[in-house]
């Protein structure tokens, strides 16, 4: 069943007495956090609540990311934005959940202590119940205030969304948690172990989003590759996508988080040869210096990722790469950070994400010496990002004159047309402006690319 605002905005509150109970939600992180929201309103608004997306309300529900110190302050920001309007009188409880409610537990009550309840991730599906016990205990004293248990175990069925992206386009989770040891990455304490979704489900979920509109799903994981292996589905991956191309009603699979050791050339080949699957592949290198790659506990090494990069462009000529790095990781010499730089420059990624090594608490890395001073963190990552700019500004310019097919995404604030072709993946990627006559989103359209503004490629409907 496809949900959308307009329902809620009828419904009538059945939580306490006649009144209606309004609720404002706040989602924050990645996209599994964004899923993981989707399901909560979903669920929050069939119980008749009244959904809101501001902070006056009965009560607010913020849920966090807690995978990286930025993140985590992000989400304490607006944490205390929460608590300034309870002081006021305009919001009556705040209930924490994700990822950083699962990292910090009771720890985070104590730091905030006008928290009414911390919600873990084990218990995203149980928001009904912990929410109407939070509204019917008393204001200052709830009865209960940590929903916290072990999420290792769970898969989450993630049928029945309330979808808060354009409903053309949506997330589809295929599985849970990482059983991979990265030195650096808290995932595996916050998610748990890897564990695969079944298969028959992903192919519901799937059904279900088709169903009520969607063109393009996006498959999402903390490590896409390894999908099956645990519940003994060979080439997991593969299957996969060749049932979700039975799908009639999808017209883009895109392959999110794919993990440089498990690329090999069965997935390669399948990718070249799928008429749905699109040619655009994320995979997160982090570095690559091998002394690097192996203080990160990372199974990669620099001349298996400059193999795995040409073995892509060769099967797939059109590929559009994407990656992430980490820069000023324990030890890094400036060598190291020349190798990397070095190597970007040859690898010509389409984009690129880069962050400063965040010394996170409970990991391995975070207790190795010749920790990298802040200052050369921020120094080095400008100067990374500046050589990726030089790259993605000339391919961009390189696009002039090209016709693309576009899948028109929404409208700005000021009217303006915004899509993708399929070399750009929804939030984190450039955008496609389109220039001429409205198009209804959601449409396919050809357009001719006639410029740039920035990463964004500026298009003109055909």
């Amino acid at each position: 069943m496809r949900l959308d605002c307009g329902t809620f905005a009828k419904m009538k509150s059945k939580g306490i007495g006649n009144k209606q109970i309004t609720i404002g939600f706040v989602s924050l992180g990645c996209p599994k956090n964004t899923v993981d929201s989707e399901v909560m309103l979903a669920r929050i608004g069939q119980a008749g609540f009244v959904l809101t997306g501001e902070m006056q309300a009965d009560a607010v529900i913020i849920n966090t990311c807690g995978f990286i110190e930025p993140a985590k302050q992000e989400a304490l920001d607006v944490i205390r934005r929460a608590v300034k309007e309870k002081k006021k009188g305009r919001l009556s409880r705040i209930i924490v959940a994700g990822c950083l409610s699962q990292r910090m537990g009771a720890a985070l009550l104590e730091e905030i202590p006008q928290i009414d309840a911390v919600v873990g991730l084990g218990q995203r599906d149980q928001i009904v119940e912990i929410l109407r016990s939070v509204l019917q205990s008393p204001a200052r004293q709830p009865a209960t205030r940590q929903f916290l248990q072990p999420s290792s175990d769970v898969v989450f069925d993630d049928s029945e969304r309330l979808l808060i992206n354009p409903s053309h386009w949506a997330y589809l989770r295929i599985s849970e948690g990482c059983s991979r040891q990265c030195s650096f990455c808290t995932i595996p304490d916050i998610r748990g172990k890897f564990r695969s979704k079944p298969l028959d489900l992903v192919l519901s979920e799937a059904r279900q989003l088709a169903e009520h509109g969607v063109l393009e799903l996006n498959l999402i994981a903390q490590d896409t590759t390894s999908y099956g292996r645990d519940i003994g589905l060979k080439n997991g991956l593969i299957t996969l996508i060749s049932e979700l191309e039975k799908i009639e009603k999808v017209h883009w699979l895109r392959l999110m988080y794919l993990y440089p050791a498990s690329v090999d050339e069965a997935l390669i080949n399948k990718i070249a040869q799928s008429t749905k699957v699109v040619h655009y592949v994320d995979i997160p290198i982090q570095h690559i210096s091998n002394t690097i790659l192996r203080a990160m506990h990372r199974p990669d090494t620099k001349e298996n990722t400059l193999q795995l990069l040409q073995k892509l462009r060769q099967a797939i000529p059109d590929i559009v790469l994407r990656t992430t790095v980490i820069v000023g990781f324990p030890g890094e010499t400036d060598k190291q950070f020349e190798e990397l730089i070095d190597f970007i420059r040859w690898a010509q990624f389409d984009a690129l994400g880069a962050f400063p090594y965040f010394a996170e608490s409970g990991t391995k890395a975070a207790d190795l010496p010749d920790q990298v001073p802040d200052s050369l963190k921020q120094e080095r990552l400008s100067r990374l990002m500046l050589t990726q700019q030089e790259i993605a500004f000339r391919k961009a310019d390189e696009m002039k004159g090209k016709e693309l097919t576009v899948l028109v995404d929404e409208a700005d604030q000021n009217g303006n047309l915004i899509g993708r072709f399929y070399g750009q993946a929804p939030h984190i990627d450039s955008v496609c402006l389109l220039q001429g006559p409205p198009v209804q989103p959601g449409r396919f359209i050809q357009a001719r690319v006639v410029g740039r503004e920035g990463y964004d490629l500026l298009v003109e409907p055909i």
